[in-house]
């Protein structure tokens, strides 16, 4: 009878585990081959061919990465979600210890082939290996992706700017009769769920409203669902840094206006403010979005300002140098009445008398000193009043010239109100309409 113990125990171990509970590992593997045996992942996931695959869509905005104005750029940060219904992937769970949803590779099934229109860069987009599947055959994908878009950035109301872009989703190649498109949750909900957003950026999200369309193509209607991502910038660190140190800026380039223009100092500070403008427009070029669909508000007023300044120095330096040239013209003229030659007596001598040596009789020669010094001082009355007559030509052409100065002065001087005034009001009302969202 001891021999035959070993026999014994040995068949009874191999009806212990026959009969006796698997492992749960053991009954995922059974299952995913059970699954994955006679899958076709070619073939889209339907025993009714004329029936559409529904694929339910849902997108997170997770941050704003960087906005390139200047190319119309727009990365972004977002986590997307595609659920859709295989019915090839199904199975009853109370079969397999009852296991109700596995992971299978993304690679070793069908999957929809939603992309994005707006992709610029699609080597950013990483791929998740692995799926998740339920009992029922329902499949969830989901994975973070930075979408580098195409987006129409309008930068004129910078700081105060709003951008809206969009993310449309689309299948490539099937039309609406094979798959189509639905929200995995209500649009109320997509548009006003901020909760997976970082807000601490230079960007705020506002919404994320959604729209459904059939787009029309030669191969039949296309299911496409659009998420408008609506966005605002923060303003206040360009306000501090930009608005407030341009709005002193300006304040001093007006006050120039107060100075005479006849005074030579206001050339030399209106200089100074050409350089002041000169140096924060460069400093600011590296701060303000540039593109070549809309220019910054702020960036047409510099250049206005700037252009009033020029126009303002130039009519100043006209001004000084016209008043050098008339000023060095009328210390050039002579009075030639008081350069004429006198003897010791005070009496003119004649030159001709003096070469020939010939003394003349004492009473006419009186009679023609006397003559002569008439018309000596006749002479010189006549210059002096030329004189003063052209002194007086030039003093009324010189007030003409500086009254017609002064009007264009007073008009440079209201033009740069009203450009100040229509500036102050429109960033008023940007900001009054960036606050109201």
């Amino acid at each position: 009878m001891s021999p035959l113990w070993p026999f014994i125990l040995v068949a009874a171990s191999g009806i212990l585990a026959i009969h006796g509970p698997r492992p749960r590992n053991c009954a995922l593997y059974h299952l995913t081959e059970r699954l994955l045996q006679k899958y076709r992942k070619e073939v889209r996931p339907v025993h009714d061919w004329t029936e559409a695959t529904t694929v339910y869509l849902d997108v997170f905005v997770r941050a704003v990465l960087d906005v390139d104005a200047q190319n119309q750029k727009l990365k972004t940060s977002v986590w997307y979600h595609e659920v859709w219904d295989d019915e090839f992937l199904s199975w009853n769970s109370s079969m397999f210890d009852d296991i109700k949803e596995i992971s299978l590779p993304l690679s070793a099934i069908w999957a929809p082939d939603i992309i994005i229109n707006e992709f610029v860069d699609i080597e950013r987009l990483p791929e998740l290996p692995y799926v998740y599947v339920n009992s029922s055959g329902t499949i969830k994908n989901s994975k973070s992706i930075q979408v580098v878009s195409v987006c129409s950035l309008e930068t004129y109301a910078f700081p105060f700017d709003i951008q809206n872009c969009s993310l449309t989703f689309n299948s490539i190649l099937h039309t609406v009769e094979d798959v189509d498109l639905a929200f995995l949750r209500s649009r109320e909900d997509i548009k006003h769920d901020k909760k997976a957003f970082l807000n601490d950026s230079e960007w705020e999200l506002l919404s994320v409203s959604s729209t459904y369309n059939l787009l029309q193509s030669s191969a039949g209607d296309v299911a496409q669902i659009q998420f408008h991502v609506v966005i605002r910038r923060h303003p206040l660190v360009y306000v501090v840094s930009l608005l407030i140190p341009s709005i002193f800026l300006m304040l001093v380039d007006l006050g120039s206006f107060y100075i005479p223009p006849t005074c030579r100092t206001r050339v030399v500070f209106k200089t100074s403010v050409l350089v002041g403008y000169t140096i924060f427009r460069v400093n600011m070029s590296d701060k303000m979005p540039w593109s070549t669909v809309s220019t910054p508000l702020i960036g047409v007023f510099f250049t206005v300002c700037m252009a009033f300044l020029v126009l303002s120095l130039s009519k100043s330096i006209l001004l000084v140098k016209f008043l050098h040239d008339e000023k060095c013209s009328t210390q050039e003229q002579p009075l030639s009445c008081f350069r004429k030659d006198t003897n010791a007596d005070g009496l003119r001598v004649d030159p001709g008398a003096q070469l020939v040596g010939v003394t003349e009789s004492p009473v006419p020669q009186e009679c023609r000193v006397q003559s002569g010094t008439l018309e000596e001082v006749l002479s010189q009355l006549q210059t002096i009043s030329n004189y003063f007559h052209t002194q007086d030509q030039a003093d009324q052409q010189e007030a003409r010239w500086l009254a017609l100065l002064e009007r264009f002065d007073r008009l440079l001087f209201q033009g740069y109100l009203v450009v100040l005034g229509l500036y102050t009001v429109t960033l008023c009302s940007l900001w009054a309409q960036w606050s109201c969202l």
